[in-house]
């Protein structure tokens, strides 16, 4: 970045000046006009891709470009993102359509370029990463901080400033399309890697923005975009402490508001969210940015403003400080609303302010701001490393009764090789990642990188062994004629691997991903006929389930060799799968949500009070899942030695220390997530039969001994009581110890003292967590 603090030099671009004086300055020079451009946004097409957002084609703007720059723009929308172009493409576009910017306004003021980042930076070429769900999967925040760095890395070269990335909604119902995006269903595993997530993106320079504030994944019956209906204990105590961690311990410097309506409330219309929680109680000082479309949406979807101009009022009113991804509520009509008195222009002034902020933070106000170079990197050796690395911690070893896994890599067996994710790659990557987002309507293209598939993986892990080939069934569709050979091929052979699962897309182009939605559990399509008919033929199977969210396993669990999950893996993913087939990796991925037993009965999540977990005697549906929050297994058996305290007794406002003692009681290294959960048997509420508070990822060499020391806030202890404040009360506190949150193996009793407490903003949200030697 150069800086040439000269005579004469506006003082805006004086970087002498603190950035509070720079932008005093330039509010002083704009006019109403020219602060209204700042807080709009253009979305310049290259063709006509189709959407990528919801009704996209019923809002894109139309009109000369220069007359829509012509009093400064906020925001580039996804230059790279939305077709096919190359890197160097994508930066010679970006370099153009700024240099454009600031030609067509007055003082010469460039745009912010924003990209979506969730599975990495999302255009053509670059690294397609795991999905969230994977990253949740890992439990393994300094893994997914670093995952995050190399992200950011890419867009700031790329000459991007904000990633629309984490999303944080808090899974409340499996069958909703974008559970893949998510970091589960624990809010406290969802803040601590989404914290990390935003420290390695801010590090890099990039703005982070959390998605989607709030309650979008808690919609009626699952369904995109639909409304939500939830308590507000449980908007205060599940869904919003994720975006609190984010902000407080990661930093975030956006927030972009959720589609859905709260209780008849759209949260785009809710100044008691945007303004009076996250900027007056939490403190929040960066922008919030629409959602795409989600201000138009308020009058065309909600019916609480009744035009596109109106909804600008509306949204302008709540706290949406910038419009996404094009400017059709803002723009003409707020200039027109605050000339008319309908708007105040202090509201204006504000948003400005934080938009021109974060515009100096970038350097985009400096003399000569920096710009895209052409030689980008963005499938380099680096990201192929820390993809693989999260891959293989992702997958989820679940069952393993006759220890059929490993395999022996240099096995001759007759080995089937069946499923529909078994050979094609774009099995392996989620939704938002560009060949499932945007390359599927350009065939031509390809997969715009190398993604070798599970098959082509499994040739390279065993090349000695007798691999047949069959798909049985498509992941979509009606077609049952490959099932019968399929299950021929499984009769006939020593070993069957089956590989079920989704192909990730948008808006119903697949089985997983934004707007495709689940009625319920089953494997989609043909899969679990295709299953019966595998499992019919006799031959001990490796079930391997390829998926953005959990399916029931209940009916096969008892039936398989063995059973692997992996959370749409991304571009190493195949590699990663057949590691863990052979041994090469040892698993260590842990459920970031429940595999639930039955189709029907979804059993929510594992965050229950004991009413919610019970069947006996109150009904005939048991909500009992497969396989448990937490639940994953390994080649090495780990031992659960000892749940210590340092005290009986804790203080309403203190800390106790809690150290676990595991042991490796097997023959080969691993590495095991020790989760710590709490229990409140007495409150006001009722209160989760059991609740993540900690946990850390131990590495254990064959007959190693570590202790884990967590350092527990009384805080962690909290909830919403009766009168809607967060309270510490006195009272008993179960702690337990275990490999999942149905294995608590160890337990340990502590009694908190004093008064009750009323928790403010500063409440501590984080246990820390120290490895001691055994």
């Amino acid at each position: 970045m150069t800086s040439v603090n000269a005579p004469g030099l506006a003082p805006w671009r004086d970087r002498a000046r603190t950035i509070g004086e720079r932008v005093d300055s330039l509010m002083a020079e704009l006019t109403l006009e020219e602060k209204v451009a700042q807080l709009g946004s253009v979305w310049v097409q290259t063709d006509e891709p189709g959407n990528v957002a919801p009704l996209q084609d019923l809002f894109m703007a139309g009109g000369a470009l220069e007359e829509r720059l012509r009093y400064g723009l906020g925001h580039l929308t996804r230059v790279y993102g939305t077709a096919p172009v190359s890197p160097a493409e994508g930066a010679a576009r970006l370099r153009s359509l700024q240099e454009r910017v600031v030609a067509a306004n007055r003082l010469g003021i460039p745009a912010i370029a924003h990209e979506e980042c969730l599975t990495g930076f999302a255009t053509y070429g670059a690294t397609a990463y795991p999905t969230p769900l994977a990253w949740a999967a890992t439990f393994d925040p300094g893994l997914i901080e670093r995952l995050a760095g190399a992200i950011g890395a890419d867009l700031r070269a790329a000459g991007v400033h904000q990633g629309l990335s984490p999303v944080l909604d808090v899974v409340r119902d499996y069958r909703w399309g974008r559970v893949e995006e998510t970091l589960g269903e624990d809010p406290y595993l969802a803040g601590q890697l989404g914290a990390a997530y935003v420290r390695g993106l801010e590090r890099a320079g990039i703005i982070a923005t959390l998605k989607h504030f709030a309650g979008y994944a808690a919609s009626r019956a699952a369904r995109n975009h639909a409304p939500v209906s939830i308590g507000p204990r449980e908007l205060a105590d599940v869904v919003l402490p994720p975006f609190e961690t984010a902000l407080r311990e990661g930093g975030a410097r956006s927030v972009m508001n959720s589609y859905t309506d709260l209780d008849g409330v759209p949260v785009g219309a809710s100044a008691d969210l945007l303004r009076r929680l996250l900027r007056e109680e939490w403190g929040f000082e960066g922008t919030v940015v629409a959602d795409y479309w989600a201000i138009p949406f308020l009058a065309s979807m909600h019916g609480v403003a009744e035009d596109d101009a109106d909804a600008g009022a509306v949204a302008m009113r709540a706290g949406i400080d910038v419009e996404l991804p094009e400017t059709v509520g803002y723009g003409e009509h707020l200039v027109a609303h605050v000339r008319a008195g309908r708007v105040d222009e202090a509201l204006v002034d504000e948003s400005v302010r934080r938009v021109l902020h974060q515009k100096i933070e970038l350097g985009l106000l400096d003399t000569a701001p920096d710009a895209p170079g052409d030689d980008l990197e963005l499938d380099s050796a680096r990201n192929r490393a820390l993809a693989a690395a999260v891959a293989e911690r992702s997958i989820v070893l679940l069952s393993n009764p006759a220890d059929t896994l490993p395999l022996d890599p240099a096995t001759t067996a007759g080995i089937a090789v069946i499923g529909p994710c078994a050979g094609d790659p774009r099995s392996l990557l989620g939704c938002y990642a560009f060949p499932n987002h945007v390359l599927d309507r350009y065939p031509e293209h390809g997969m715009g990188l190398p993604v070798p598939s599970i098959g082509e993986a499994l040739a390279a892990e065993f090349p000695g062994a007798d691999l047949r080939h069959a798909i049985g069934a498509d992941v979509m569709g009606d077609d049952a004629s490959g099932i019968a050979a399929a299950a021929a091929l499984a009769a006939e052979s020593d070993l069957v691997l089956l590989f079920v699962g989704d192909r990730a897309g948008l808006f119903g182009g697949g089985t997983s991903g934004e707007g495709c939605d689940a009625a319920d559990l089953r494997l989609p399509g043909l899969q679990p006929d295709l299953v019966e008919a595998v499992l019919a033929a006799g031959t001990p199977v490796v079930l391997v389930v390829v998926s953005g969210r959990p399916y029931a396993l209940g009916a096969y669990k008892d039936r398989v060799a063995a059973a692997v999950q992996a959370f749409l893996p991304g571009v190493e993913g195949g590699a990663a799968v057949a590691g863990v087939l052979s041994g090469r990796v040892n698993p260590s991925g842990r459920l970031p949500v429940q595999i639930p037993a039955s189709p029907a009965i979804n059993p929510s999540t594992y965050l229950q009070p004991p009413l919610g977990r019970r069947a006996d005697g109150i009904t005939v549906l048991d909500p009992t899942p497969a396989f448990a929050f937490g639940h994953g297994l390994s080649y090495a058996e780990v031992a659960y030695t000892a749940l210590v305290t340092d005290r009986a007794q804790c203080p309403t406002d203190g800390t106790v220390e809690a150290r676990v003692t595991v042991r490796n009681v097997g023959d080969r290294p691993c590495e095991e997530v020790v989760q710590l959960y709490a229990s409140d048997p007495v409150a006001q509420v009722a209160r989760p039969a059991i609740q993540l508070i900690g946990f850390a990822r131990v590495a254990l060499a064959p007959g190693e001994t570590r202790e884990v020391a967590f350092d527990v806030p009384a805080d962690a202890f909290s909830y919403t009581g009766v009168d809607l404040r967060r309270i510490v009360e006195p009272g008993t506190i179960t702690l337990a110890a275990g490999p999942s949150a149905d294995e608590p193996l160890l337990r340990a009793v502590i009694r908190l003292t004093g008064e009750t407490i009323t928790l403010g903003p500063a409440r501590r949200l984080t246990t820390s967590t120290r490895l001691l030697e055994g």
